[in-house]
């Protein structure tokens, strides 16, 4: 096994789009818009022989708590002999760029546990991305589970079936509204929309967000590609909510999202997921991804403020294994303390 920098990127989106899991934070395109960020993309990519047998995209994180390596739903590998090959890379990356440590969020569902990153890797105390993914299959049997099921959607109809009355309710009740939604034509210049209403999203509920500079740079490198959607939800002529849509490999994933309080009661969230489902199901997507949500009894958590929501619309959690660390260097304690105060304040 051959373990190099990589530097094809059709090669690399290629072997993506071959997996099971196909998570577009692994993409090509997503390294470079941590490059615009200042944060280095490191893509490597472990070969057997020429074939590509795992890839690992990372991008150094410079955060005052301690420097390290963000692994964002990676390693993405085919063949479990190419995990270890590709962490002592990763290593060796880490240490040359003075990153503290490695933290790694792999797409991987928890019947994966057993697959040891290294003996000395260790539980995060906080984790990097969603690890209690909600999702809609799209076509049978699951792509994600290979599960047939009875009920699996296929058409609008039987979507619309699977959902709570109460969101089928909500959807209809929009649409009586006046409530309209469209896919943007120019999610570059629209994109002012949906800043505007994240502004006031992120002070109504107080959580850290991602810079406006991130959602400029992945709309300007995903939009022209056609991996990235921009809906709008109009309401009297005003836009009273958006969200961002990323595209890749037959997934739709629904990765920001923002509304304003003022028409609180019209549901025109509801109305915008259900316009996005539809298209997804146009496009012949397999899968369409609500991301993270809490699991079930936990009421402090980020995301118990959208469970509700998001599981209105039907469809099944994928529970995946927990982030992990790989520390270099002693500066790692400091940032473990820190982070597992923080995570004690915020009660989970």
């Amino acid at each position: 096994m051959n373990v190099r920098i990589a530097t094809d990127a059709s090669a690399w989106d290629a072997f993506l789009l071959r997996q099971r899991f196909r998570p577009f934070l692994q993409s090509w395109t997503m390294g470079e818009v941590y490059r615009d960020l200042g944060q280095e993309p490191v893509r490597l990519e472990a070969r057997d022989g020429n074939a590509i047998s795992g890839i690992c995209f990372a991008h150094v994180v410079p955060a005052k708590r301690g420097r390290h390596l963000s692994v964002p739903y990676g390693p993405v590998i085919e063949n479990e002999s190419a995990l270890a090959p590709l962490i002592e890379s990763l290593k060796e990356e880490a240490r040359k760029r003075n990153c503290a440590f490695i933290r790694i969020s792999p797409f991987w569902p928890t019947e994966y546990s057993n697959i040891r990153i290294l003996e000395y890797s260790k539980p995060s105390p906080l984790h990097l991305l969603a690890e209690h993914v909600w999702y809609v299959p799209l076509k049978a049997p699951d792509p994600w589970t290979g599960e047939a099921q009875e009920n699996t959607a296929r058409t609008e109809e039987e979507i619309l079936k699977d959902m709570r009355p109460t969101a089928r309710n909500l959807i209809r009740r929009a649409q009586k509204e006046g409530v309209t939604v469209e896919r943007s034509a120019d999610p570059v210049a629209d994109l002012k929309h949906f800043l505007t209403l994240h502004e006031e999203t992120r002070r109504r509920h107080g959580f850290t967000p991602y810079s406006t500079a991130f959602f400029r740079s992945q709309v300007l490198h995903f939009a022209p590609r056609n991996e990235c959607s921009l809906y709008l939800a109009r309401y009297q002529g005003e836009v009273i909510a958006s969200s961002i849509h990323m595209h890749g490999g037959g997934e739709t994933s629904y990765h920001h999202g923002a509304s304003t309080q003022k028409y609180r009661n019209i549901p025109a969230s509801y109305l915008l997921q259900w316009t996005a489902i539809s298209d997804a199901l146009k496009r012949g997507d397999r899968i369409y991804n609500f991301w993270g949500i809490s699991p079930e009894g936990i009421t402090k958590h980020p995301f118990a403020g959208v469970r509700t929501f998001k599981t209105a619309f039907g469809g099944r959690l994928l529970d995946l294994v927990h982030c992990m660390d790989i520390p270099l260097s002693k500066k790692y304690l400091i940032t473990f303390g820190i982070e597992t105060v923080r995570k004690w304040r915020r009660g989970f």
